[in-house]
């Protein structure tokens, strides 16, 4: 480690140890000539004494140096200080996206898609000027105190991964590998949807808080993503909306084809998602129509042109097919750069343009173009769209030296306001005070105990840090959850008010009726069917035989009969009937046996046991309608417990799935979950 205080060719003061890494240490310190503070990364002496690995890490550096972006963290200067080799960095006030995930574990929606947004914007810059980054990865994204993203290492990562990174040595790898896409694990072809896959895990984690794929060890982990499933974000339970969820998947694609054609396409899907949360974009496929748009070309490309094969070590030294004698060329040119280009002409000067109201992009260029340097500062604004430049040091019209600074005070768009806290407010009340604060409102419904219209949650918290107009998600109570009444036909009075207490209705059992083989004290009749919902409180009304008359009569014949109708026989015969089951691999789900046997003379409103024969596993009723699927249930020996509601499968009220899923062995007599599309009933 190097002393503090140490000064690199008289000018780069390193003054406190801020990180260390697999390639470098990185230090904070002081451009003593300029004045101002700068980020100083040092390569480690094993990499140093590696001179082919010095030249080329020169190469991507002097590459990187000519990105100048918003979301790129800027490169100064590169040098040597005796035998350590230096790169001088623009210096983020703030901490990386690895720092902030492992403090708050996942981040809200609304954050990692703004997060991600910056991110796309600093890849499609790059990827326009032929260069990619290779290594997205926390570690290697800043945010500012301003929530300014920047990616650093550009162009540094094609050096390290080319010459020293390899799964065997995974001290260097194991913290990129979790985020490398599936043609980098395999030493494929690299193109700018490879910086999208590693952009897509980066989401993955913001969003949910774990990686989609880990291992004990790197090797490990990079077959995961050669040949793993595409891990996909469930909504319904990771909080996350159906348009971002669809955009990960997207992302993480195993194909490159199959992903976002450019990281600008994944900057309007995040901006799409950010307006219509619950309508996932579906990216234009390249499916060999008309190819994207080559990158425009750069002093030095990332790949030559014609997309040439990048291959492992073993097959070409540096995997690129260029002879010696042009990498000879290219040394002997970047010398030339560094040590023997002529000083400006230090007479000239240039007239300072008006750049206000131009994006960040479009002035960065002219003022490039002027031959001038450049300086972003941010602010908020009520009036100025974001990333457009509110003023300008010097104004429009000065004349300046070539090379002389212009700062431009770029704004954030809407200023960022504590979030008030509405729970507990009824909806009407909630939507006037975050109206009065300038932010729209998305309403969710979600059955609750508490007061019906009244808010239980919010999205994003309270408290939390927005900008004005950003569209607030309330989740309101529906009520308590509507019930489901059961059968209480044959049940007695008190099985059916303890069946009522359970499930949270009121029974009414005042009316009687004398009806034939009925027994005294059970349920006749209901007003509300079976496995209709009702609101929560409602009342039920029965009616309850007082016996009947008393005789005799022939029990009819029901083998070979279907449920339902054997049911329905023996009921209008004057009889009470009993189900029983039996578990057969040849089942049909029709009666089998009865006792007493078709023809005895029993007693009207006795009990007739009749088998039903069952296969003792759950049928399959995908695409049913409820009635149907409860009648199929039903005949296989299973009642409906419960019906659930999802939208995530669209709507149409057809059953998409059962718990226990169809297929799965389970005693006859048990109860099954339907799941069902589409919005519950109210």
């Amino acid at each position: 480690m190097i002393r503090p205080g140490v000064l690199f060719n008289d000018r780069y003061r390193l003054d406190e140890l801020v990180g260390e890494g697999g390639m470098a240490t990185v230090y904070r310190g002081t451009d003593v000539l300029l004045r101002r503070r700068v980020a100083i990364k040092v390569l480690r002496p094993q990499y140093a004494a590696d001179a082919e690995f010095v030249r080329r890490f020169h190469q991507e550096a002097e590459a990187a140096a000519r990105l100048t972006h918003p979301n790129i963290v800027a490169t100064y200067d590169m040098g040597r200080q005796d035998d350590l080799y230096y790169i001088v960095m623009e210096l983020v006030d703030g901490s990386s996206l690895a720092e902030i995930l492992a403090h708050d574990g996942r981040l809200p929606e609304p954050v990692a898609i703004e997060y991600a947004t910056q991110m796309c914007n600093g890849l499609a810059y790059a990827h326009r000027h032929g260069i990619l980054h290779r290594d997205v990865k926390p570690a290697n994204i800043l945010v500012g105190k301003d929530d300014i993203v920047k990616l650093s290492d550009f162009g540094i990562a094609r050096a390290v991964s080319e010459r020293t990174m390899a799964l065997t040595r995974p001290g260097l790898v194991m913290g990129s590998v979790y985020y490398m896409s599936p043609e980098q694990a395999q030493g494929h072809e690299l193109h700018e949807t490879a910086d999208l896959y590693s952009l897509g895990v980066v989401l993955f984690q913001m969003l949910t808080g774990r990686l989609p794929y880990t291992g004990e060890s790197p090797v490990t982990v990079a077959l995961k993503h050669v040949s793993d499933p595409v891990p996909v974000i469930d909504p319904a339970t990771e909080g996350v909306s159906p348009a971002v969820a669809a955009i990960v998947e997207t992302l993480l694609q195993k194909h490159p084809d199959d992903r976002f054609r450019s990281a600008a396409e994944v900057a309007a899907a995040l901006r799409q998602a950010r307006e219509r949360p619950e309508e996932p974009l579906h990216p234009v496929r390249n499916d060999g129509g008309v190819p994207p748009p080559p990158p425009r070309p750069s002093p030095l490309p990332d790949r030559p042109q014609g997309r040439a094969t990048i291959r492992s070590g073993r097959f070409r030294r540096w995997g690129v097919a260029i002879p010696s004698a042009v990498l000879l060329a290219a040394a002997t040119a970047f010398g030339y750069w560094l040590f023997a280009r002529p000083l400006p002409n230090l007479g000239a000067t240039v007239t300072v343009e008006d750049y206000r109201g131009m994006t960040d992009v479009q002035a960065q260029q002219r003022i490039v173009n002027a031959g001038l340097s450049v300086r972003f500062l941010h602010t908020y604004s009520d009036t100025v769209p974001a990333d457009h430049i509110i003023r300008q040091e010097p104004p429009p019209g000065t004349r300046v030296a070539r090379n002389a600074l212009v700062e431009l005070i770029v704004s954030n768009g809407l200023p960022l306001v504590g979030l008030p806290d509405v729970r507990g407010y009824y909806l009407r009340d909630a939507e006037r005070d975050l109206h009065a604060n300038h932010f729209a409102v998305r309403v969710v419904q979600r059955y609750d105990a508490a007061p019906k219209d009244s808010v239980i949650d919010q999205r994003p918290r309270p408290g939390a840090k927005v900008r004005r107009d950003s569209t607030i998600t309330l989740i309101v109570s529906a009520g308590p959850r509507p019930v489901l009444v059961p059968r209480l036909i044959g049940l007695t009075v008190q099985q059916a008010e303890a069946l009522a207490a359970r499930d949270g209705f009121g029974l009414d059992a005042s009316q009687t009726q004398t009806i034939l083989g009925v027994p005294a004290g059970t349920v006749a009749s209901q007003d509300v069917s079976p496995g209709q919902r009702i609101p929560n409180g409602s009342i039920v009304h029965v009616v309850v035989s007082t016996g009947g008359i008393v005789g005799t009569a022939a029990v009819p014949n029901v083998e070979g009969m279907p449920l339902a109708s054997a049911l329905s026989t023996l009921r209008n015969a004057g009889f009470a009937p009993q189900v029983m089951y039996a578990v057969q691999s040849t089942a049909n789900g029709s009666i089998i046996a009865q006792m007493p046997a078709a023809g005895t003379t029993a007693g009207l409103g006795s009990q007739v046991a009749i088998t039903l024969s069952v296969p003792g596993e759950v049928p399959d009723t995908e695409g049913m309608s409820v009635a149907d699927a409860r009648a199929t249930l039903a005949a296989a020996g299973y009642a409906v417990g419960s019906v659930r509601y999802t939208t995530s499968q669209g709507a149409g009220g057809r059953v998409v799935g059962t718990q226990p899923e169809a297929g799965s062995n389970l005693p006859p007599g048990s109860a099954v979950t339907l799941i069902v599309n589409g919005p519950p009933p109210r």
